[in-house]
């Protein structure tokens, strides 16, 4: 049961005052074994689905975690998982689960049967300075079309050739995006040109991607701290997965003022 679905009971008097605020208390973390719990009521709270990191966990750890949020929530996304982990865990779901395995991202979304993402409205647009840049660039904007936004991308549009920049910004003002994530590696120059350009919020996505000194995404991640283009912020090394969450917070609310 959801929220909206509780407060709609209460306003239908299908359930009393007491009842729903009881249920709105259950709202909380769920415990799945004697090592794990998973946070079903997260997106109610924050606005962002709880997703599981793959790194770290085993097949056998992952699978049981995805089969208790079906079963409390409806939908599971694990990150950061290989294209063979992503075979291996999918072909071990009930045939009844509804997999997307989103190979490029390292992300698999698990859903039950009757699970629907709901439409927001927001409109969230993300570019990647390199072909190097796309994973992350991936791992943004599967998570801001589960957060129900409308995602387009512009991919190897890198200041190395200015001129494939610009096509992408005219693109992004024509469809009226809420927000812009920017990957870029090496000097991480692409977030900053992108800001001074857009009236709207740039999320700066640093990628582990140059040479020697400053490489590995320092150079990248120092840039886009130091940009002197306004409405530009940043989010860790490689961090896709929050880039997207920030760029789906900003579009979700302003499509919720907008309509």
């Amino acid at each position: 049961m959801t929220l909206r679905k509780i407060l709609q009971d209460l306003t239908a008097g299908k359930i009393s005052l007491e009842e729903a605020e009881r249920a709105i208390r259950l709202f909380e973390v769920e415990r799945i074994c004697d090592w794990g719990n998973i946070d079903t009521r997260r997106e109610m709270r924050t606005g962002a689905p709880e997703a599981v990191f793959g790194e770290g966990k085993d097949d056998a750890m992952v699978l049981e975690i995805i089969r208790g949020f079906i079963e409390k929530s409806g939908r599971c996304i694990v990150t950061r998982l290989s294209g063979e982990r992503l075979e291996t865990i999918a072909g071990q779901l009930p045939e009844d689960y509804r997999v997307k395995k989103e190979e490029r991202a390292g992300i698999l979304v698990v859903k039950a049967p009757d699970y629907k993402t709901q439409k927001t409205g927001g409109r969230v647009a993300i570019l990647a300075a390199g072909t190097t840049d796309i994973r992350a660039a991936e791992e943004a904007r599967v998570m801001a079309e589960e957060m129900g936004c409308e995602v387009f991308t512009f991919y190897d549009v890198g200041v190395a050739g200015i001129h494939r920049t610009m096509p992408a910004v005219r693109a992004i003002i024509e469809r009226d995006a809420d927000a812009v994530v920017v990957a870029a590696g090496m000097e991480g120059a692409l977030p900053s040109v992108v800001a001074g350009l857009l009236d709207v919020p740039v999320v700066g996505l640093p990628i582990s991607t140059g040479y020697g000194y400053g490489g590995k995404g320092k150079s990248a991640l120092m840039s886009i701290l130091q940009s002197c283009s306004p409405g530009l912020c940043a989010v860790n090394i490689d961090n896709g997965f929050a880039a997207g969450v920030v760029a789906g917070l900003i579009a979700n609310r302003a499509a919720r003022f907008r309509d």
